[in-house]
């Protein structure tokens, strides 16, 4: 069947030349016997013309040729009743020319008035009819095919870009968590350098010091006394050190939440779950006590998607507003016809609750969790 809409027009030229051919025949006179010479020049004709399609187009004129040379024998024997098949033989010459205008292919029609056997009527309604399925097949369906053939590729194109696009969006989550890991690591290493640097000293001090106390104990007790206390004060200071150093060096809950939802996003992709997380506005915006109500939630919606949806994609998205910040958790599961509180969206509910924000859920199409948290305590 597809075969057969994609030929239709090779079936219909064939039946057009079938049929004026067998009209010419019809349209000699009676008790008149059909030469060789007649039969001959037929054959060659719908052999000249049926090989015209299955040739290059670049090589399409010499069966057209053979075609117009059997054709003019005929008319040379006085066969005029074939006259009909010449103007298939026009109009396939017009064919290969793709930009003429689809007025020229009116143009042969006149020769409908060509004196012949065949009766003014019958050779108006042949020719227009030719001309008809001609104009449709060069001018309608070829365009409708060109068109068909470009929207494909458009869509070839448009497939490939969103490919490009999402795997440019895989690199670009991938690129974000290995600069958030080098910065936690590097918060590390520089909180372990300082520590190093600045207690260390201190440490190994406070531990002479108690040793020459251990020694000078029974000898000296006051002065043992005061060099004990004097290591209770510099130890002292030196808590005082550390937690001045933890929260100065401590990194940021942004960056430690975002390095934990881009793994989430990880974990999920490495068990066949496309998963993405994407941010618009100022995240740093976002209070700590929100990024911790954040992330609660997404590991639970995500750890929900996983087990129950029965997903291909989860999308998780940030969106930072003047007053507030609108997070959505959306997969595009199975979702379900009844969302029952169990403990995981009670649990949802109460955190968000705590934050003075809401959340609501849609299970129209897949699952879809959002929150609505401020930026500022209320």
């Amino acid at each position: 069947m597809e075969r057969l809409k994609n030929h239709y027009f090779v079936l219909v030229r064939i039946f057009l030349m079938v049929t004026f051919g067998a009209y010419g025949f019809v349209e000699r006179p009676e008790n008149t016997q059909v030469s060789a010479w007649v039969l001959l020049l037929v054959a060659m004709y719908l052999a000249s013309m049926c090989i015209f399609e299955i040739i290059p187009k670049k090589y399409r004129f010499l069966p057209l040729l053979f075609a117009a040379g059997s054709f003019g024998g005929l008319m040379a024997l006085g066969e005029t009743g074939f006259m009909l098949m010449g103007f298939i033989i026009v109009y396939d010459f017009l064919s290969l020319f793709e930009s003429l205008d689809a007025k020229i292919y009116l143009i042969p029609i006149v020769g409908f008035l060509i004196q012949g056997p065949i009766d003014i009527v019958t050779r108006l309604i042949a020719v227009s009819l030719t001309a008809i399925v001609y104009l449709q097949h060069n001018y309608v369906i070829r365009s409708y095919r060109k068109q068909m053939l470009e929207d494909t590729i458009n869509e070839q194109n448009l497939k490939r870009d969103m490919q490009q696009k999402e795997y440019a969006a895989k690199m670009e989550q991938r690129r974000s968590m290995i600069m958030a890991e080098n910065q936690v690591l590097e918060h590390r290493a520089s909180l372990s350098q300082t520590l190093h640097d600045k207690l260390g000293h201190n440490i190994n001090g406070s531990v002479y010091q108690l040793e020459a106390a251990k020694v000078l104990m029974e000898k000296d007790p006051e002065k043992s006394e005061a060099m004990i206390q004097a290591v209770i004060d510099q130890l002292r200071g030196g808590m005082d050190e550390i937690r001045g150093i933890l929260r100065k060096e401590r990194p940021e809950k942004r960056q430690l939440t975002m390095l934990q939802l881009y793994k989430l996003c990880e974990d999920c992709n490495s068990k066949g779950v496309q998963t993405e997380l994407t941010t618009e506005g100022e995240t740093s915006n976002i209070p700590d006590k929100i990024w911790e109500v954040i992330l609660d939630n997404a590991f639970e919606a995500v750890s929900n998607s996983m087990k129950y949806s029965k997903c291909s994609r989860i999308d998780i998205r940030l969106v930072v507003m003047a007053q507030r910040v609108r997070v959505s958790i959306a997969d595009d599961g199975i979702g379900c016809s009844e969302i029952k509180d169990g403990m995981g969206i009670s649990g949802m509910r109460q955190r968000v609750r705590e934050s003075n924000g809401t959340i609501s859920f849609e299970s129209a199409a897949g699952f879809t969790v959002t929150m609505l948290l401020p930026l500022k305590e209320e």
